[in-house]
């Protein structure tokens, strides 16, 4: 059956009639290819092309919200699958946590992140996860899953940076606290940020650090306070950098900082290293 030349058809399907138009091209579009607008019937480009030109929603700091916290979940996640393999096998253990003299002497920079996934224990896991279970979804939806991300990171890599410079050589440490009191110190800053009461942050951080200080006097526990105190000024300071960055060059700002951060550390790891290396006679 062929359809007479005057007979109004769908453009993308030519072998169906329609007499409904697209109310932006103008186009014949059938049922299938109609998408209800504020005005008629759109087809399905105009509507796909109009989408384009809406300006996606960002938070108060310039990342994308996100109803789930998935960057949260993922970590905690990730720690735990970790704590698993590590306790399969030792020779993994060994393989990751940090340990300036393999960091300097074999060049194995990566334990300075690797690290930070590690934990001593079932109780050192639980209680880290908690925390990050606790302050990080409410993070995460004020800047953003990227910019929680590079917080998180650079707070465990804060950590381990000061771990590498004041800690023993021989001292293998591991954990997440450097980036739970990451954390902690930007939940201080943004919430200083949207006026909100942050007394509950100061009263965890300040018991925090009077555990992290006073229990290794009193007990065998070795408590990296390095890791811990590192990790707190580095999320204190990337959280400054993405809450109180100017809008109009928020992004550059934001991005400015991180690099600097990054390019900090690289530049105290080397020095470190050239003492070390020194140190152990391999300059």
């Amino acid at each position: 059956m062929s359809i007479p030349a005057e007979t109004q058809t769908c453009y993308r399907h030519p072998d169906r009639v329609t007499y409904v138009r697209c109310s932006r091209c103008n186009r014949n579009i059938c049922p299938e290819c109609m998408r209800s607008a504020a005005v008629g019937h759109q087809c399905v480009e105009c509507v796909n092309a109009g989408a384009k030109t809406i300006r996606q929603p960002r938070t108060q700091f310039g990342g994308r919200p996100s109803a789930t916290p998935l960057v949260t979940y993922v970590l905690i996640a990730v720690n735990v699958v970790m704590f698993v393999l590590q306790n399969m096998s030792v020779d993994l253990q060994r393989a990751l946590v940090m340990h300036s003299g393999a960091v300097a002497a074999d060049g194995e920079l990566y334990r300075l992140l690797t690290s930070a996934f590690l934990h001593y224990g079932l109780t050192h896991l639980l209680f880290n996860m908690w925390a990050l279970y606790v302050v990080g979804p409410p993070l995460e939806a004020a800047l953003g899953r990227l910019r929680f991300s590079g917080l998180y990171l650079l707070s465990a890599l804060g950590g381990s940076v000061l771990v590498y410079l004041l800690s023993s050589v021989n001292a293998a440490t591991a954990g997440a606290s450097g980036a739970i009191f990451g954390l902690f110190g930007a939940t201080f800053v943004v919430g200083k940020r949207l006026n909100l009461d942050v007394r509950w942050v100061v009263a965890i951080i300040g018991l925090n650090l009077v555990f992290t200080f006073i229990i290794p006097m009193f007990s065998s526990v070795n408590i990296s306070w390095q890791g811990h105190l590192g990790g707190l000024i580095t999320g204190a300071v990337v959280a400054a950098a993405y809450a109180y960055a100017p809008q109009k060059s928020r992004n550059l700002v934001q991005a400015g900082v991180t690099a600097a951060i990054l390019v900090l550390f690289a530049v105290l790891i080397w020095w470190r290293t050239a003492v070390l290396l020194e140190l152990f006679g391999l300059a």
